[in-house]
């Protein structure tokens, strides 16, 4: 089993439940922080000390207060995290259950399980923690019946698509979004290209415009 588990979790009750579990599975190093930049910090350290954590299990949503940080979300911690430790193993612990927002994690941020806050939840987290330590990846839990055209649907939404709604939201033009595509190297990147999958995206999510269409995107979670 897992030797060393990090937690990045800002509510003491849901914390204490994942510890518990944690415990009884016989981990021997469990720390625990309610701020992603801590988390980020004790990973460095740890990996400099070279006594790396094995796993890390975040939330999403951090409740912003007095202090200033860095990273304000769950996202933005595994971003970080596998940057400093590529091999570190991640479960997204959230309540979180929009289905583009879950795979745009799978996708784009490789975590290897996503398991929904919810009545039965820490039980599925220690199904989810014992699957990983036996090299599964890509586990949701409570599992989801992907044979919808729905879910379908949504595996069509690419990462390219993602990087194209997150450089429309900041009020990029598509001359500006093409410049930023070929300095990140994205591709397609040509003023053509971009326009059509941005009305593919458009005729995709029934959007009257490109602002509709960002408004669609957040509120399904994508950005």
């Amino acid at each position: 089993m897992f030797k060393k588990v990090l937690i990045a979790e800002d509510l003491d009750s849901i914390s204490q439940s994942i510890i518990h579990t944690l415990e009884e599975l016989s981990i021997d190093d469990i720390q625990h922080v309610k701020y992603c930049d801590d988390a980020h910090i004790r990973i460095k350290k740890a990996l400099a000390e070279k006594k790396p954590f094995d796993l890390l299990i975040s939330d999403l949503s951090f409740k912003q207060d007095h202090r200033e940080n860095k990273l304000i979300n769950g996202e933005e911690l595994i971003a970080a995290a596998k940057k400093t430790q590529p091999n570190i193993k991640t479960i997204v612990f959230s309540i979180e259950d929009k289905s583009f927002k879950i795979k745009s994690l799978f996708n784009i941020l490789k975590i290897d399980a996503y398991v929904i806050k919810g009545r039965n939840s820490i039980k599925e987290l220690e199904k989810a923690i014992n699957r990983i330590y036996n090299n599964e990846t890509g586990i949701l839990l409570p599992e989801i019946n992907t044979n919808t055209s729905t879910e379908k649907s949504i595996i069509e939404i690419e990462s390219y698509d993602i990087s194209l709604l997150k450089s429309l939201s900041k009020g990029l033009i598509i001359n500006e979004i093409a410049t930023e595509f070929k300095k990140s190297g994205i591709v397609p990147n040509g003023n053509s290209s971009i326009e059509k999958r941005l009305n593919k995206l458009k005729t995709y999510f029934k959007a009257n415009n490109n602002i509709h269409l960002i408004a669609i995107a957040k509120d399904m979670g994508l950005i």
